[in-house]
């Protein structure tokens, strides 16, 4: 059998059946996902009706497999869902480029998600914090023993509960409890709520305050997963651009969101193929970064000695129990693929995964531009987007190749005049 090294050479050279073929051999796929991906995933809308309301059938993204990733020396077949020209090969080419020349690490700091219980006006603060933390220990063993049971049972559940102040801007102040829980290998969304909600009648009994609001926060920065990646063998110079660039997006807010976003082209596509919800973990991560109130890059590249070293902390909160990653077959597949054992050890591969497409954007910026690598991608969807039958496709992208050389841009309006002119000769 192949190992998972053999299988990245070359993978993108082979045409769909042989990378299916290849990711069976492996045994990152089943002969029955096979036919379930060439059937086209899901037809029946039956399990959509399940999850949302009105529904009149899906939408499907490409669903791609990123390569030569070694994330704490073990290797991954990383599923992305994706649209985005490019995303998919720059992780593998950049991958590739880690996997040569240095190492991925990964860590998870914490194991609580965070639940709100808002109080929007209180009389005195001092005596509502001692009231509530004189009690604490009961109402940590209400909740485990009324709502969070099932997560106790696998060594998870409420553990703290704390008091903040908040200003309202005013000369008043709001209360906000929050209660702290280790959601072991769920997201933990859904339950951390109905404990928030539990908490609500009894906490009012104690205050005699009102609660006026109970919702999760994805401002996890109780758990935040962090990846390194260390480059042993690079060119001091480009080196020294990585480094200039990521200081860049430190300190400048316009910058810091696009190398977010650029960030996030390798953490989303993991999020929506594992059934993960990616709003909330941008959320969180968005939040995370703007922490000391500026919005900052999430992640920073610096050089060690000879060495280029890049990290990413943030909150990464994911599951791979429960809800649509149990529920669509899609996701279900996807994290079979990947292989991975909690949901720990997913979000280090999603956050290394986040890492390594930001150093191959910085790569590409500070060298050929973005426009060489992304451009030479996209001459297909150009060439789709002209009108361009398949046949007519390899001519349309020569064409354009040769324009993207000569003038290095491209645009639709260079693929419909390729097209026209194509067309134009076909029928003298």
């Amino acid at each position: 059998m192949k190992t998972l090294s053999e299988i990245f050479k070359g993978f993108s050279k082979l045409d769909r059946d042989e990378r299916l073929q290849s990711l069976l051999e492996i045994g990152a796929l089943q002969e029955g996902d096979i036919a379930y991906l060439k059937e086209g995933g899901l037809q029946d809308t039956t399990l959509g009706e399940k999850f949302i309301e009105n529904v009149i059938g899906y939408f499907q993204m490409p669903l791609g497999i990123a390569t030569n990733f070694n994330v704490d020396g073990k290797d991954y077949v990383i599923p992305l869902a994706v649209e985005e020209t490019s995303i998919v090969a720059a992780a593998s080419k950049t991958a590739k480029w880690v996997r040569e020349n240095g190492s991925i690490h990964t860590e998870v700091v914490g194991h609580d998600i965070i639940g709100q219980i808002q109080f929007a006006k209180i009389q005195n603060f001092s005596n509502f914090e001692k009231q509530i933390l004189e009690k604490k220990s009961e109402l940590i063993e209400a909740s485990n023993r009324e709502v969070a049971f099932g997560l106790v049972r696998r060594g998870g559940g409420v553990n703290d509960i704390q008091v903040r102040k908040v200003p309202r801007g005013d000369g008043q102040d709001m209360a906000v409890v929050h209660i702290h829980m280790n959601p072991c290998d769920a997201m933990g969304a859904n339950i951390i709520n109905q404990v928030c909600e539990f908490l609500k009648e009894p906490l009012q009994n104690l205050t005699g305050e009102k609660v006026t609001m109970c919702i999760l926060s994805n401002l996890v920065d109780t758990k935040l997963t962090k990846a390194t990646v260390v480059i042993d063998k690079i060119d001091q110079d480009l080196a020294d651009k990585i480094e200039e660039a990521s200081l860049f997006a430190w300190q400048d807010t316009y910058r810091a969101a696009t190398n977010n976003k650029g960030v996030l082209n390798g953490i989303d596509p993991i999020l929506i193929a594992t059934g993960n919800d990616w709003r909330a973990v941008e959320a969180g991560i968005h939040a995370y970064a703007a922490r000391d109130g500026q919005y900052r890059s999430i992640t920073r590249w610096k050089k060690v000695g000879t060495k280029l070293v890049g990290t990413f902390e943030a909150p990464l909160i994911v599951g791979t129990v429960g809800g649509v990653t149990t529920l669509h077959p899609t996701a279900s597949m996807c994290l079979k693929m990947l292989n991975v054992e909690s949901a720990n050890e997913l979000s280090r591969v999603i956050a290394a995964v986040g890492l390594v497409q930001n150093l191959g954007a910085l790569k590409a910026l500070t060298t050929v531009g973005i426009i060489e690598g992304h451009m030479k991608l996209h001459i297909k969807n150009l060439s789709l987007g002209a009108g361009a039958s398949e046949k007519e496709i390899p001519l349309v992208q020569k064409k354009l190749e040769e324009v993207l050389a000569s003038q290095k841009r491209i645009s639709l309006s260079h693929a419909v005049d390729a097209l026209k002119e194509i067309r134009s000769q076909a029928t003298h």
